[in-house]
């Protein structure tokens, strides 16, 4: 009897995280199987990559329920239906209501394109850029009443370059996304990453000890180019 927990992805869009976690999940040593991807549109890109990898696929969208609350009870017994263990928000653009949070609290977890508690909500690469931050990045956060809130799980760093515009550093950013959130996701499944009295708790979990001494810097002093004629003038 397989022990992998049992996922079901919620999307709006391309799906690229997604398809990040179906082929973190194709390896079968993952603790993780994604068994189902939920859509609130129907035009979501990431709908035709999943049913091309035999992952069921289904589409709630908001029109056709009368009220958020029956959008959200819908969602909810799709996923009862798919015997979900853990729900992935995967660039899942409507927030769930206050019921739904609460029965997944703990089982439910979202990627965020910022270095929480910094800059949440939208047009983050944008905001970055204006406040003139040199490091930015991406989290995995167990998701809670208050949006982009959660206890965080894991995070990754990118520098953020000289003459980047929103496009580029945000093209950095998602593949830094690509690799945490099947780092995040199979830490949750194992146990060993967990939510308790509102904080994540890991246990059972050994860094990486090169992490310890890992620097991300910007600019990066160490990469200037040198001045060769400053260099002559200073050297013996």
């Amino acid at each position: 009897m397989s022990m992998r927990k049992r996922i079901v992805v919620l999307i709006s869009g391309r799906g690229s995280n997604m398809t990040a976690l179906i082929a973190a999940a194709s390896n079968p040593d993952y603790p993780a199987e994604i068994v189902g991807v939920i859509s609130d549109r129907a035009n979501a890109a990431g709908l035709g990559i999943a049913a091309a990898r035999g992952i069921a696929t289904k589409v709630i969208s908001r029109a056709d329920y009368s009220s958020k609350e029956a959008h959200d009870g819908a969602i909810d017994a799709a996923l009862v239906s798919f015997g979900a263990e853990i729900v992935a928000l995967a660039g899942y653009m409507r927030i769930l209501g206050a019921r739904f949070v609460e029965k997944w609290l703990g089982r439910m977890i979202n990627i965020h394109p910022a270095l929480l508690p910094a800059f949440k909500g939208l047009d983050t690469h944008a905001r970055a850029i204006r406040a003139g931050i040199r490091i930015h990045g991406c989290t995995v956060h167990f998701v809670t009443l208050d949006m982009d809130d959660g206890p965080i799980i894991a995070q990754a760093a990118v520098p953020v370059m000289v003459g980047d515009n929103e496009d580029m550093l945000a093209a950095r950013v998602l593949k830094a996304e690509h690799r945490l959130y099947p780092l995040a996701l199979g830490l949750v499944a194992e146990g060993k990453a967990r939510m308790e009295g509102g904080r994540t708790v890991l246990a059972h979990f050994a860094d990486d000890a090169d992490n310890s001494t890992s620097v991300v810097m910007a600019p990066d002093p160490l990469r200037e180019e040198t001045d060769l004629e400053h260099l002559a003038r200073i050297t013996p």
